[in-house]
């Protein structure tokens, strides 16, 4: 085990931290086949290839008529020797003459040009042509959007809406993906009742169980709550043990400090082994990680924005990694602050709201950063990051992490 919490250690930063975080576990080897219905979300095992030309023939890209560009000249009327709808085949198109075709409907043999029906004209049996026309307009050749064997999908993709579609496109109907992460979420304190209980004296509500199942619910795990460990060691080790053996990765909130309640760092190192616990971060200075005997463990911090923070920051990271995700990177999008404010050696991470001013973005923070005051993570819209020992004077450039991809 490697003591990391003696006064004479120096904190880690947030991004060695998160690089020691991702180090510490691999993603299991495990595979399932589910269907593009239960596929929202998981995590491809394997590479995606098309099973077909898309589209398998030339095709046309709106409603009109179908001829040969030979046959044409300035405001001629060609008959119409039929209509090809979307579906069906097509026959091959006489020359001098055009039919009537339909989005999505196959080109006749023959044909190599398709005008709009919004520029032509219906005369009796025929139709009226443009004064031009563009020889190919209007025709989506074979293969445009992907040939057969092309690979559309990468192992380690998380799919999306349109990666679904994208399979469904190319031919598939099942998808090999990792299996969803099981996680147990224990939160400790013997302050903590469950919402909805009366309260006792000195008693609060958790939280903190109810953040992080939502957190990871998001993020396609299956999420096991266990709301309230007692603040005692036995109780601890007991329910560290039983989430071990039941879970892929355990998460606790509280009782990773060095308080004379705080028995999560000593239960992980006595049935395990504890990484590292303090990170200059700002909020949730104490985060642990470990193994509970092989499964990985990420504690967090007790209060409820350090908790929320935390996660965001590294434990989606890690749950991504976990679940075989291959980028794990957050995006992170240039604003300029609208506060001043003057940081000690910790990264900040503040509650912030983006308005558009003059065409440029500017951060609102909000008034109360404290880490208890859990209703500035839902007045937010992101996470404004500021380094450490950094003088933050008003109209100052500083990177943004929008929930848009924090809680995606």
């Amino acid at each position: 085990m490697n003591d990391c919490c003696g006064p004479e250690v120096r904190p880690l930063g947030v991004q060695q931290a998160l690089e020691r975080i991702l180090a510490s576990v691999r993603q299991s080897d495990a595979t399932e086949s589910v269907s593009l219905e239960q596929a929202l979300g998981r995590v491809l095992a394997e590479d995606v290839a098309a099973r077909v030309d898309v589209p398998p023939a030339a095709n046309s890209a709106m409603d009109g008529y179908a001829l040969r560009h030979r046959d044409f000249s300035p405001g001629i009327t060609l008959p119409v020797a039929g209509v090809v709808p979307a579906g069906a085949a097509a026959p091959a198109l006489p020359s001098g003459q055009a039919v009537r075709i339909f989005t999505g409907a196959p080109i006749p043999a023959g044909a190599d040009t398709v005008v709009m029906q919004e520029v032509c004209e219906p005369v009796g049996e025929g139709v009226r042509l443009p004064d031009s026309i563009r020889k190919g307009s209007n025709i989506r050749p074979a293969g445009e959007d992907m040939t057969h064997g092309q690979r559309v999908l990468h192992a380690g993709q998380r799919l999306r809406p349109q990666e679904l579609g994208l399979a469904a496109t190319a031919g598939h109907g099942e998808l090999v993906v990792r299996p969803r992460l099981r996680v147990a979420v224990l939160a400790t304190g013997d302050e903590l009742v469950a919402p909805g209980e009366p309260l006792g004296p000195g008693q609060i509500y958790d939280s903190n169980s109810f953040v992080l199942l939502g957190l990871l619910q998001r993020l396609g795990c299956e999420v096991s709550l266990k709301s309230v460990v007692a603040d005692t060691r036995p109780a601890t080790e007991q329910a560290l043990s039983d989430a071990a053996n039941r879970s892929d990765l355990i998460i606790t909130s509280g009782g990773v400090s060095v308080g004379d309640e705080d028995h999560v760092k000593a239960a992980v190192a006595a049935l395990g082994v504890l990484d590292l616990w303090r990170i200059a971060i700002k909020p949730g200075k104490p985060v642990a990680l470990g193994k509970v005997g092989e499964t990985p463990f990420l504690g967090l911090p007790g209060n409820p924005v350090s908790v929320f923070v935390t996660f965001c920051l590294f434990g989606r990271p890690l749950v991504r990694r976990m679940q075989g995700e291959a980028d794990v990177s957050t995006l992170r999008v240039p604003v300029n602050a609208a506060f001043d404010l003057k940081t000690d050696g910790r990264s900040r991470y503040l509650r912030a709201r983006i308005v558009k001013q003059g065409g440029e973005l500017w951060a609102e923070v909000y008034g109360h950063q404290g880490s208890g005051v859990m209703y500035s993570t839902s007045w937010a819209h992101g996470l404004v990051e500021v380094p450490p020992g950094r003088q933050v004077v008003k109209g100052d450039q500083l990177m943004y992490l929008p929930y848009s991809e924090l809680l995606a």
